[in-house]
């Protein structure tokens, strides 16, 4: 469907909008968690579940609602996850009680499902493949940027406003954002409408999803284990399952001979479940080791973001010229050797090597995102578009999790369950250490994925 420069800009807009707030919101309420627990007097389990409901209820939903956006029309779906954000952040900002703002927090991560699984199909669908680089590249822009500013605002907010004005503040940005989808993005996209949803698949898929960032979570205990295993055998059935089905929420199709699609796939989940646990390790390095205050830490670290800011849209530029996958490998690369130089940290390492191995990180981050995300989507037919948009937040959300789960794993080995006091710094060192070379072991493989996809644009140097 032939799309109005108008409508193209607002479609651009208004998922930049979502973009952009969505991980703001997100780390804005990290930061507001202790002050959350004071209030309720929260125990840090449920503290914890804060966070991880909101992220499971996002992961649950990511294909389903890929898949009703394909049939009833991507533009609808959106629009009701930017309404369903609004409203649950307006419930999230009156919850009376814990139990109530964990409940409105699963609507949240709900909502945003919607909203993850449509974004980038939405963009895909407007913009032709000779600028889909570019528009994915400001997007991804705008969700580092909402990274980058979310923890340093979020923190000014909560202490000035408390902790309600995080969510507050979700509500008009999410309402602008409707607004202008249901009044500026002059058209509508649904390519698979004669598609039947798959219900019994999607209650498989959420089940199979629950179970393994459940069981990964709670590794290395044997109860972990058998719910990982679990996790893994509902995988299977869904494959199964999907395989067999004409009209799969999955259609395993798009895999099947399609080297470009898997390869960039797999590559995400490289890239994700190498980085992933890099920004958490730092975190504690720099508040441990270095001794340094919160503040100080995270304006450290806020480096690496903002080159991410600077450099996705060039690179999705350029990867609309060249090959994405000679971009894209360029940047696991330079992601590769920024892990490599964090692997030299020590009790006394010079700040100034932290502050390198961030910007080369950012660099090869901000290389490798949208050009791998332009061809990932550039290599399925359009009546799979919000599918594959799902697919692409499925795979940073698992990458997420095998990265974090090889944290739990290594500190419960190395370190138990002791607090992280200066008698065990060393042991603290060489359990990042460890985790740090998986992680360049994994960008490595992530590097011959994304080489290994071929050409996305055969016309193309």
């Amino acid at each position: 469907m032939e799309t109005s420069a108008s409508s193209r800009r607002a479609a651009l807009i208004a998922v930049t909008m979502m973009s952009l707030a969505s991980p703001f919101m997100l780390s804005g309420v990290n930061i507001a968690l202790p002050t959350i627990g004071a209030e309720f007097g929260t125990s840090a389990v449920l503290l914890t579940w804060m966070s991880t409901a909101y992220s499971l209820a996002t992961a649950m939903l990511l294909l389903p609602s890929g898949k009703l956006a394909d049939i009833h029309g991507r533009k609808r779906i959106f629009a009701w996850g930017v309404a369903g954000s609004a409203l649950s952040a307006l419930l999230c900002a009156l919850a009376p009680s814990a139990a109530l703002l964990l409940v409105f927090r699963v609507l949240q991560g709900m909502s945003a499902a919607l909203c993850f699984s449509t974004g980038t199909a939405i963009l895909t669908s407007v913009y032709p493949a000779s600028e889909r680089g570019r528009v994915l590249g400001i997007n991804t822009a705008a969700v580092y940027s909402g990274l980058s500013i979310g923890p340093f605002v979020g923190g000014l907010i909560v202490q000035h406003w408390g902790w309600r004005a995080i969510f507050w503040i979700t509500v008009p940005v999410a309402l602008l954002t409707l607004w202008f989808t249901l009044n500026r993005v002059h058209a509508e996209w649904a390519d698979s409408p004669d598609d039947v949803f798959d219900l019994p698949g999607s209650l498989l898929y959420a089940a199979a999803v629950v179970a393994l960032i459940v069981g990964f979570g709670q590794l290395p205990s044997l109860r972990g284990l058998l719910i990982l295993l679990l996790g893994v055998a509902l995988t299977a059935a869904f494959l199964h399952t999907q395989a067999r089905k004409e009209t799969p929420l999955l259609d395993l199709n798009i895999f099947r001979g399609n080297r470009v699609f898997t390869m960039s796939s797999l590559a995400a989940l490289a890239n994700y479940a190498a980085t992933a646990s890099v920004t958490y390790l730092l975190s504690l390095y720099l508040q441990y080791i270095e001794a340094l205050s919160p503040a100080q830490a995270g304006l450290i670290m806020v480096s690496q973001p903002i080159v991410q800011t600077i450099v996705s849209p060039m690179a999705g530029s350029l990867s609309d010229r060249v090959q994405a996958r000679l971009v894209a490998s360029a940047g696991m690369a330079l992601t590769a050797l920024g892990i490599v130089l964090l692997t030299f940290l020590s009790l006394d390492t010079p700040m100034t090597l932290v502050i390198v191995a961030l910007v080369v990180l950012g660099l090869g981050f901000g290389l490798f995102s949208s050009p791998n995300t332009s061809a990932l989507m550039g290599a399925v037919e359009r009546r799979h578009y919000a599918v594959a948009s799902g697919l692409v937040s499925l795979m940073r959300t698992f990458g997420q999790m095998v990265s974090m789960g090889m944290v739990i794993i290594l500190f419960a080995v190395n370190l138990g369950e002791a607090a992280i006091t200066p008698a065990l710094y060393p042991r603290f060192l060489t359990s990042m250490r460890q985790i740090l070379v998986i992680s360049a072991v994994l960008c490595g493989l992530g590097v011959f994925a994304s080489l290994a996809r071929g050409n996305n644009h055969p016309d193309r140097p």
